[in-house]
């Protein structure tokens, strides 16, 4: 379970690599199935789990048909 909950729309999202660049490609097509994955970051408004509101960056993967797997809060940016 994660230690946060996203309050608001994801924005600045950026692409951080693809296909072949992600180097847990093979263990993300075994574990969800094949597809065109990508690794995205982007930053949102965060609740954590004592209550605090703070501004992040996050990480994930995503593929079409698929959907977003894996995010992880990488830093605070407030």
């Amino acid at each position: 379970m994660s230690d946060f909950e996203i309050i608001s729309d994801i924005s600045d999202v950026e692409l951080i690599a693809r296909g072949p660049g992600i180097r847990d490609i093979a263990r993300l097509n075994r574990e969800y199935g094949r597809g065109n994955w990508r690794k995205v970051k982007g930053t949102a408004l965060l609740r954590l789990n004592s209550g605090r509101l703070r501004r992040a960056e996050l990480h994930w993967y995503e593929a079409h048909g698929i959907g977003k797997r894996e995010m992880k809060r990488k830093c605070y940016l407030e």
